[in-house]
């Protein structure tokens, strides 16, 4: 490396520690922040306090350039494991607010965990948000990729975002019909990171929408694998009747494994950290799977899951 670019490294180094104190970390494990326990380090670790401070970290990232990426609960993220370059950026606390806009409609942080938002709705008597309390990792995630289950999903339930354009540094709200949604999509730019959302829900009985979210968990039990490492399903279903699982089995994928990486005996698009699993490893079973069933279907699997890191 050229001196003048450590320097400048460091110059860096010293502006956003003193600029930002106790809010931001070097070489910070990113393996105790995503279900899979797994990845590298972040060269930068960054919980802004709240908006203004977000804010004023872009602003002052103008002059840095550092690349920058978020993260929210780490519920569908693969981290390599060599880490990440630049900045991490998790919400902290102050963003997973939650409360009543007026009678029909939540607002909340985008850190908010999708089932505190479902209980949420359930005590104050607004239904359609019951599947959220199946819906693992918190909301700002849940918009981006449209999750969903069980028939219903965000974008039947959204109505805005309020967002920072990490470019001008500028706070805006996009109304939900102003966004495409598609299947675990959603046309978003890059450039944007969610701070809050507003929800939308019916008054109903408390005592219904208790029964069907008990009902959503409930089956969700029985299908799906529980107290594992792993970060929900990894590839996306295809339009039609074609379930990502129904392939995988098809082409006798279920028993794969590489290293201490396997496929879950319940559920077979769940992959697994069995313990001593490197990142590579689930990456490493995620081609060998995609490329059988390419293979032997001849149908290309889509992630749903995110990878990144070097």
């Amino acid at each position: 490396m050229d001196e003048g670019v450590k320097i400048n490294n460091m110059n860096t180094n010293l502006n956003l520690i003193k600029k930002f104190g106790d809010n931001i970390s070097k070489n910070i494990k990113l393996s105790n922040y995503n279900w899979f326990n797994l990845g590298g380090p972040a060269e930068y670790f960054f919980k802004p306090k709240n908006i203004n401070q977000l804010i004023e970290f872009f602003e002052e990232n103008k002059k840095n350039k550092l690349k920058i990426t978020i993260i929210g609960a780490g519920s569908n993220t693969l981290v390599r494991d060599n880490g990440i370059k630049g900045v991490v950026i998790k919400l902290g606390a102050s963003f997973s607010s939650i409360s009543l806009f007026n009678e029909n409609i939540i607002e909340v942080g985008a850190a908010t965990l999708d089932r505190k938002i479902a209980n949420f709705a359930k005590e104050n008597e607004l239904s359609g948000l019951e599947f959220l309390s199946c819906i693992p990792g918190s909301i700002g995630g849940a918009v981006i990729m449209n999750s969903g289950c069980y028939g219903d999903d965000i974008s039947k339930i959204l109505v805005s975002i309020t967002a920072i354009d990490i470019n001008n540094c500028t706070t805006k709200e996009i109304k939900s019909e102003e966004i495409k949604f598609v299947y675990r999509s959603a046309n978003l730019p890059k450039n944007l990171i969610i701070t809050s959302v507003k929800l939308k829900g019916k008054k109903t009985v408390k005592d219904i929408i208790e029964k069907k979210q008990k009902f959503l968990i409930n089956k969700k039990k029985l299908s799906q694998p529980s107290q594992v490492k792993t970060c929900g399903s990894t590839f996306k279903n295809l339009s039609g009747e074609k379930k990502a699982w129904q392939l995988i089995k098809k082409s006798g994928c279920e028993k794969f494994s590489v290293g201490d990486a396997i496929i879950s005996n319940k559920h077979c698009n769940f992959f697994v950290n069995n313990g001593n699993a490197k990142s590579s490893d689930i990456e490493k079973l995620i081609k060998k799977v995609k490329q059988t069933v390419k293979q032997k279907m001849g149908i290309n699997l889509e992630l749903e899951i995110k990878i990144i890191g070097e």
